[in-house]
């Protein structure tokens, strides 16, 4: 047997990634309907949760029952094969339709994923992006919500899709 030989060694990347106290955006929360914490987060007036620092998420555009994100891409999410692992996508598309449930949320009512379903249509490379993911509420509820999703590239490209429904629940009170 012989062993493989050594790939030579890339000089190393670097990110950093830093983020507020997600306690602070959940106590604000508490305090405004989901569109209002939605617009709170986007305007700068409560922070946004660490994972979309993390992921590099904005949000695009609001209103009731439609969310609009985008996705800045790096190498950082690459997986072994030299692609966008497929896990930043789903949770993108579990973002967007998360969101845009929550944007017809009342004061006192969170949710959360029940299931996500998502189809991925092509590879996403860092030179795809930006992305921009669209979540449309299709049937708003009080006990169970459904919400669709869309990725694209930055040529315009659908690069996944999902399908999701969302249990609706009363927050606890602080």
């Amino acid at each position: 047997m012989s062993a493989e030989p050594a790939v030579a060694a890339a000089p190393e990347r670097t990110r950093t990634v830093s983020w507020d106290d997600p306690m602070l955006t959940a106590a604000g929360g508490l305090q405004r309907s989901g569109l209002a914490t939605l617009e709170a987060i986007r305007d700068g007036v409560l922070p946004p949760p660490p994972i979309a620092r993390l992921m590099q998420f904005d949000i695009l555009e609001l209103a009731e029952g439609r969310v609009v994100f985008g996705c800045t891409l790096d190498e950082s999410v690459y997986n072994p094969l030299g692609v966008v692992h497929g896990g930043l996508v789903c949770t993108l598309l579990d973002t967007v339709v998360g969101c845009a449930v929550h944007s017809t949320l009342p004061q006192g009512l969170g949710y959360t994923s029940i299931e996500l379903k998502v189809n991925y249509l092509r590879a996403v490379r860092a030179d795809s992006g930006p992305l921009t993911a669209v979540g449309t509420v299709l049937k708003p509820g009080r006990r169970v919500a459904f919400a669709d999703g869309q990725v694209l590239d930055a040529a315009g490209r659908l690069v996944a899709t999902a399908s999701s429904s969302l249990l609706v629940f009363p927050l606890p009170e602080g």
